[in-house]
């Protein structure tokens, strides 16, 4: 072995796209390979194995993740020991045809071959090497848990049975598997022990998570139990998957956050009934308002598509007026995106709409949801916030950022440390941000600066 290769020996670089879900499989990643004796390195310069972990969600996500890996082959022709893969739902979702758009990529593997990562990093550097298969895989003996900071995000089930028609997540995940209500919570622990005061529960459907007798209530409520956790989210549930327990649960524990992500996707019933989503608009609406009974001042976000191929001017019209009625906080907007080997891909292309309507359709959605937000975001000036603190603002270090527990994020005078819980009065707020004296501070100049969230 020359000096060249003797340096670049079990040492891996992980690139992550997409999801918190696909950050949590690059922890696991990490844990598989140190265990294998790899050295993590964030230098492309010092790895001999280069993973990209994927997300298949959208084309244009796709589209740059081949771009990038186009750009990383240019590094084999000086480096032929390089071993470089691309990891998750991508390889997945397009198989062996990636394969043969980037033949000098050597490895392939999909969200459920984790385990076997250096066995077929072994097997790839002798030859391209694909691990794509779907199994009963939960990872429930490893460490799945991504940590950054005072933050945990804890995968607490992978895949998805809902087959919405426009999404790949159940083709490229599989089916859901829950893990047991123990290893969720001893995950949790390790992740507290570490300095954690906060986490995530991760999910497809999160809230349709069950094992044996144990329901998804059961699990926040035992995970609300462990000592020294002041926040606990969980993220993406299910519209139909509630049970009003658990708003009641979130109304009386202090650490379960009354932050609900809620993706609605269409405001149209006709256009949800065609995306099977399972639920109506007045069910939606009804929702919405069962929650906010429990949790008056909770933090309500979505996720809409618009354009999705047979949508009408009258069923955006429906979803701009459930916009106004739920009044969220916040929301993620998207165009259609066709992922092929959906339903909306094989039986609904003649009736894509085009990108200019579409277009024009989200940046009307986006102007209205901007000044809803602006309003909800208001209602917080001059009242007191508690705010779990994340560490100095990356563009005013003698500030400090941090999170309230309705999810909006807070910039605050600076003293108060990482992991620290304080009280503090809302000045000024954006569409995005909240700024605030501190409570010992009320003379001071409030923070000026806008996050980027």
């Amino acid at each position: 072995m020359t000096e060249t290769q003797k340096r670049f020996d079990k040492s891996a670089y992980i690139e992550t796209y997409g999801c918190q879900m696909n950050v949590a499989d690059s922890a696991l990643m990490t844990d598989v390979l140190e265990t294998a004796g790899f050295r993590m390195t964030e230098e492309l310069t010092e790895a001999s194995l280069i993973l990209l972990n994927t997300c298949a969600i959208r084309e244009k996500a796709e589209e740059r993740v081949q771009s990038r890996l186009q750009q990383l082959t240019q590094l084999k022709r000086v480096r032929p020991d390089l071993v470089l893969g691309v990891t998750g739902c991508m390889p997945k979702h397009l198989g062996k045809e990636l394969l043969d758009r980037l033949p000098k990529v050597d490895l392939f593997i999909g969200p459920d071959s984790y385990r076997h990562l250096p066995r077929l990093v072994e097997e790839a550097q002798e030859k391209p090497t694909l691990s794509l298969r779907l199994d009963d895989e939960d990872y429930s003996d490893l460490s799945p848990v991504s940590i950054e900071g005072i933050h945990a995000f804890v995968p607490i089930m992978r895949g998805c049975d809902r087959f919405c028609t426009f999404c790949v997540v159940p083709l490229t995940r599989g089916r859901e598997k829950s893990l047991a209500l123990r290893d969720v919570v001893r995950q949790v622990e390790d992740a507290v022990a570490k300095g954690v005061r906060a986490v995530t529960l991760l999910g497809q459907t999160v809230n349709s998570w069950h094992h044996g007798e144990d329901r998804f209530v059961d699990l926040l409520r035992a995970v609300s139990d462990i000592d020294g956790l002041a926040r606990i989210r969980f993220t993406s549930p299910h519209p139909v998957q509630f049970g009003e327990d658990v708003f009641a649960l979130i109304a009386e524990r202090e650490n379960l956050c009354p932050h609900i992500h809620l993706p609605v996707q269409s405001g149209s019933t006709r256009i949800l009934d065609s995306m099977k989503r399972g639920h109506t608009r007045e069910e939606f609406l009804e929702l919405v308002e069962l929650i906010r009974r429990h949790l008056p001042d909770v933090g309500l976000t979505t996720d809409i598509i618009v354009g999705y191929p047979g949508e009408t001017d009258e069923d955006f019209d429906e979803t701009l007026s459930l916009v106004e009625r739920s009044q969220f906080d916040s929301a993620f907007m998207f165009r259609y995106s066709p992922r092929s080997g959906t339903q909306a891909y094989r039986k609904l292309r003649d009736l894509e709409i085009p990108d200019d309507v579409s277009g024009a359709r989200l940046s009307r959605l986006i102007e209205l949801q901007e000044s809803i937000s602006v309003q909800r975001f208001a209602r917080w000036e001059g009242r007191e916030v508690r705010v779990l603190v994340e560490g100095p603002s990356r563009r005013n270090p003698r500030n400090a950022v941090g999170k309230s527990d309705d999810g909006k994020t807070v910039i605050l005078p600076g003293g108060p440390e990482a992991g620290d819980l304080v009280d503090v009065r809302i000045e000024k707020t954006t569409s995005h941000t909240m700024m605030a004296f501190g409570i010992e501070e009320k003379n001071a100049e409030p923070a000026t600066e806008v996050m980027e969230v």
